[in-house]
C-alpha cells in the first residue's frame, strides 16, 4: 500500500485558524479484497454500501449480545493507495480488531491487515473545508465540528499539516476539542466489552445504521432503539473547580448516579442514569464525583432523555 501517498484535491478554501495534531492512540486495520465490502457489512453497525474514497463512517463491531468491542472510524481508499478500506481505532485494539475480523472470514476472499506501525492518525479541524485535500483524508462523520481525519505516517504530521494549511500542536489540544465537543472516547469515558452504543451516544453520532440489514450484534441495538429502553448515556458535564478523577463514581447527593469520564478544563464527560439523574435534579439534589462539584452542561437534555426511556 502506498501509504505515503499525498495526492491532493483542490477544494474550497479553509476559513479561519485550522488545527491539526498526530494521535498516537489511534491505529489503522486495512481489509481487502474482492469480498470486503460485503463481508464488513455484515459484520458491523454502519452502512458499508455507502461509503465510497474520501467519505468516512462511524462503526462499531459488536458481541452477540450487543456491546462494543471496539469502535472506528471507516473509509475506502482509492485504487491508487491500494483499495480496501481503512479502519481508524484505537491502536491498542488494532491487533486484537484483526483476530476478531480473521475469526469472521471463513471462505470470504478478503485480507487483513494491522497497518498501525506504518500509518497513522492525524485529526484536523477549526478552519472549516481543506485547503487541499488528501487521499487518505475525509471529514469525521460523528460531528461536524471534530473536523477532518487524515491517516498518514507520524513522519509525514508536518508536511500534511503545512499542505492543508494546519498548525501542527500536541494531541491533548485535540482531546480537550473532543471533550468539549461532547463526543466520547473507548477506555476513558466507557469501558469496551461492557457499554451498549446507546451508553455511548452512537445512534446519536451516525455510528449505528438502523436500517440496515443483520448485523453481529444487531437485535439487541434495534431492540433498545425501538423500545426505547437506553436509560444510561454519556453526558456533557462542567467542572466546578479541579477535575475529578476518571472512573470517580458520580452521586447525586449520597446516592450513585454513573462514573466520570475524561475531562479538560472545564469540561468533562460523565457516563450517568439519566432516569436517576433527573430525578434527583428535579428533587433539588446537587452532583459531585470525588468529592468535587459537578452541574450537566444541559440539563434539559438530560430530561428529554427520560421521556424516551419505558420503565
Amino acid at each position: 500500500m502506498k501509504s505515503a501517498s499525498l495526492r491532493l484535491t483542490k477544494n474550497v478554501k479553509s476559513i479561519g485558524p485550522m488545527k491539526a495534531a498526530f494521535l498516537p492512540d489511534r491505529g489503522v486495520v486495512k481489509i481487502s479484497g474482492e469480498d470486503a465490502r460485503n463481508f464488513l457489512n455484515g459484520l458491523v453497525t454502519t452502512d458499508v454500501t455507502e461509503i465510497a474514497p474520501g467519505s468516512g463512517r462511524f462503526g462499531a463491531l459488536l458481541t452477540p449480545q450487543g456491546k462494543i468491542i471496539v469502535d472506528f472510524l471507516l473509509t475506502e481508499a482509492p485504487s491508487g493507495p491500494g483499495g480496501g478500506f481503512l479502519l481508524d481505532c484505537p491502536r491498542p485494539l488494532a491487533p486484537a480488531l484483526a483476530d476478531r475480523l480473521g475469526f469472521y472470514k471463513l471462505r470470504a476472499k478478503v485480507r487483513i491487515e494491522n497497518l498501525s506501525g506504518n500509518l497513522g492518525v492525524i485529526a484536523a479541524w477549526g478552519g472549516g473545508e481543506l485547503v487541499v485535500k488528501p487521499d487518505l483524508a475525509f471529514a469525521d462523520p460523528r460531528d461536524a465540528a471534530l473536523g477532518w481525519r487524515i491517516l498518514a505516517p507520524q513522519e509525514l504530521a508536518q508536511k500534511v499539516a503545512d499542505l492543508i494549511g494546519a498548525d501542527l500542536v500536541d494531541s491533548e489540544l485535540y482531546e480537550a476539542h473532543r471533550i468539549a465537543a461532547g463526543v466520547p472516547r473507548g477506555g476513558l469515558d466507557f469501558i469496551y466489552g461492557d457499554a451498549f452504543p446507546h451508553e455511548t451516544n452512537m445512534d446519536r453520532l451516525h455510528g449505528v445504521d438502523f436500517d440496515k440489514g443483520c448485523y453481529v450484534g444487531q437485535e439487541v441495538v434495534s431492540r433498545m432503539q425501538h423500545r426505547g429502553t437506553a436509560r444510561t448515556r454519556t453526558v456533557r458535564v462542567t467542572l466546578d473547580g479541579a477535575p475529578p478523577e476518571a472512573g470517580s463514581p458520580v452521586l447525586a447527593g449520597d446516592k450513585p448516579v454513573g462514573i466520570m469520564g475524561s475531562t479538560s478544563g472545564q469540561y468533562g464527560l460523565a457516563l450517568l442514569r439519566v432516569d436517576r439523574v433527573a430525578d434527583a435534579l428535579d428533587a433539588g439534589a446537587t452532583l459531585s464525583a470525588g468529592g468535587l462539584g459537578i452541574r450537566l452542561a444541559d440539563a434539559d437534555s438530560i430530561r428529554a432523555a427520560t421521556k424516551q426511556t419505558v420503565a
